[in-house]
């Protein structure tokens, strides 16, 4: 009996045993993530290690600067109010133009219904995901399940390449899945394409399945799971230049107003574009030039 215990406690077996235990713990399920929510209203899902990073200040604009998506504004701000308010709410999609608020919106909402319910012991939470880690949502979805806050998890600019077959996980998650979407979870979208898959994509899967119309089915049906489509168009020179002022208004830069019009005017022409991105971008310059920091 001594004996046995002498080669059990040696320097080589301990060894041993000691690559036995981490072994087994390599194998062992991953510990559960942690978040504290009184951190902050922001979060974003670090898919490698599986936790959520605090987010103390959103870069966003106020709600009142947004102009010229009045429709799909009051849309998403009702849909959003309904889910914090515990009522049901649809998933969203936000596709169309680029630069034209989709991304800006969701968060000005989300910062809106917060500063309407100041006295709400629990605020609304968001939380990004980025595209590459779509993969995880189940993960993240489960982790925010039995939590007693509501949570919208955000997608900015999501959409898939011809080889990529995340796309079916995700119409699992959104309301397909056995469990189904938690009911303290809405998933908001924003892509620049409606269905979310290239165009060439889906007419090469026609031209080569026995089936055509069923193979584009299951690509149409993702986003047939958001009960939101809301889309986002290029905007006209007056609404254009209602940003541009908005913004003008809202600083209280200076300047003769028919001169920065020209300018607003010539910066969104050789650019090819007018939206709220090139808005923004022309007023950064016109501040810079002025020597104010916004």
């Amino acid at each position: 009996m001594v004996g046995t215990l002498d080669a059990l406690t040696s320097p080589e077996s301990l060894a041993v045993l000691q690559r036995i235990a981490d072994a087994l713990e390599r194998l062992a399920p991953a510990a559960r993530p942690q978040a504290d929510f009184s951190e902050a209203d922001a979060f974003v899902w670090q898919a490698a290690s599986r936790r959520l990073s605090p987010v103390p200040k959103v870069s966003r604009v106020e709600m009142s600067l947004l102009r010229g998506i009045d429709r799909v504004r009051d849309t998403l701000a009702e849909n959003t109010q309904r889910f914090a308010r515990g009522l049901p709410a649809n998933n969203a999609l936000l596709w169309g133009a680029r630069g034209m608020g989709k991304s800006s919106l969701v968060k000005a909402v989300h910062a809106e219904i917060n500063h309407a319910r100041p006295d709400e012991s629990r605020p609304l939470k968001l939380i990004e995901i980025h595209r590459e880690d779509i993969e995880t949502l189940p993960d993240l979805m489960a982790f925010l399940r039995p939590d007693p806050h509501r949570f919208i998890i955000f997608c900015d600019d999501l959409s898939f390449d011809a080889d990529d077959t995340s796309y079916k996980s995700l119409k699992a998650v959104l309301e397909g899945g056995i469990e189904g979407r938690p009911e303290n979870v809405i998933f908001y979208a924003t892509s620049n394409r409606r269905h979310l898959l290239p165009r060439d994509m889906m007419e090469n899967e026609r031209s080569t399945a026995i089936n055509p119309g069923e193979a584009v089915e299951e690509k149409v049906s993702l986003s047939d799971r958001f009960g939101l489509w809301l889309g986002f168009h290029k905007c006209s020179q007056d609404e254009y230049l209602d940003m541009v002022f908005g913004y003008i208004d809202h600083l209280g830069l200076e300047g003769d107003r028919e001169s920065i019009r020209a300018e607003a005017l010539e910066w969104a022409t050789t650019r090819g574009a007018r939206s709220g991105r090139t808005a923004w971008q022309f007023i950064q310059d016109l501040a810079g030039r002025l020597g104010r920091a916004i």
